[in-house]
């Protein structure tokens, strides 16, 4: 909730990813509450505009625009969003990649990528990536990337990233796991130019996680969010804190939740597998790599 302590936002730009239904939506709202023109980032035709306009309507914050994206899982998707959002928008304080998925059953994309590490992963790489020089001019800006704590007890597997032996909770608590290493080494790559990339779980949250399935593991997983699940309002609590609260605006590389700092897994902090997945999965992109500053060009260990 709003409140004399929550810090204004007015006069910065933030795009919201997944940002017409759960978390997103209400990572939007709160955003417009906070006074930023916020940028609903959907899929379907006109229901980002739609949903710009019912926060307009609810928050009194005119400067809400809504913005359509086909499919985010797809490097079209990701590349034909960020030439709109810098068309439109001069300048970009804040980005969050909130936009995700479970796919219960193994999907491949027109790329040949499996959808979950495409939507999860390459995606807010891509997007970051291409909106990299916006980012850095409009600095200090953030990017916020929502991961999850299904990524505790999985490890990266560098030999079956595309997840042909399949399973679909593990291919997703994966997915997770290496936005968490690629918001550590793109943290890295912005060093030094008032650019900071965090990572968040938003807690078990009733967001209609696992709806675009309709097998009965799915359903089954619904019901249980369903009964032990918290409302989407404060799912969005943490991802609002790293997006716009002012304690930090300095710190980066860092997983979250609960409004806090907190150490994820072992696997989740290791760096130098976070530098060799990020290497792995920039030509799989097809965006330019960021060059690690000199200082940090050195292997990690």
């Amino acid at each position: 909730m709003v409140g004399p302590r929550t810090p204004s936002m007015r006069g910065r730009v933030a795009v919201v990813t997944g940002g017409t239904s759960g978390i997103g939506l209400e990572i939007v709202r709160g955003l417009a509450l906070r006074g930023a023109h916020t940028v609903v980032v959907g899929r379907g035709k006109g229901r980002a505009s739609s949903v710009a306009e019912a926060i307009r309507g609810r928050t009194g914050n005119s400067q809400v625009e809504g913005v359509e994206v086909r499919d985010l899982s797809l490097r079209a998707g990701w590349s034909t969003l960020a030439d709109e959002l810098l068309r439109r928008f001069p300048a970009i304080h804040v980005l969050v990649n909130n936009a995700g998925a479970y796919y219960v059953r193994r999907e491949v994309t027109a790329d040949g990528f499996e959808r979950s590490f495409a939507l999860n992963a390459l995606a807010p790489l891509g997007l970051t990536t291409l909106l990299r020089d916006r980012l850095r001019a409009s600095a200090p800006a953030r990017v916020v990337n929502i991961a999850s704590a299904a990524h505790e007890g999985y490890a990266v597997d560098f030999n079956d990233l595309q997840s042909a032996d399949y399973h679909g909770f593990e291919a997703y608590a994966r997915s997770k796991l290496e936005l968490i290493l690629l918001s550590r080494e793109l943290a890295r790559r912005f060093a030094g130019t008032g650019v900071t990339v965090n990572s968040l779980h938003p807690g078990l949250i009733r967001s209609g996680f696992a709806s675009n399935n309709r097998e009965t593991s799915a359903r089954l997983l619904r019901l249980l969010i369903f009964l032990f699940g918290r409302g989407v309002r404060a799912g969005a609590e943490t991802a609002l804190r790293v997006a716009g609260d002012s304690d930090l605006e300095h710190v980066s590389g860092e997983y979250f939740s609960r409004g806090r700092v907190v150490t994820g897994s072992s696997a989740s902090r290791d760096l130098s597998t976070a530098r060799r997945l990020y290497e792995v999965c920039v030509p799989l992109t097809q965006v330019p790599e960021i060059p690690l500053p000199p200082e940090l060009s050195e292997p990690t260990r």
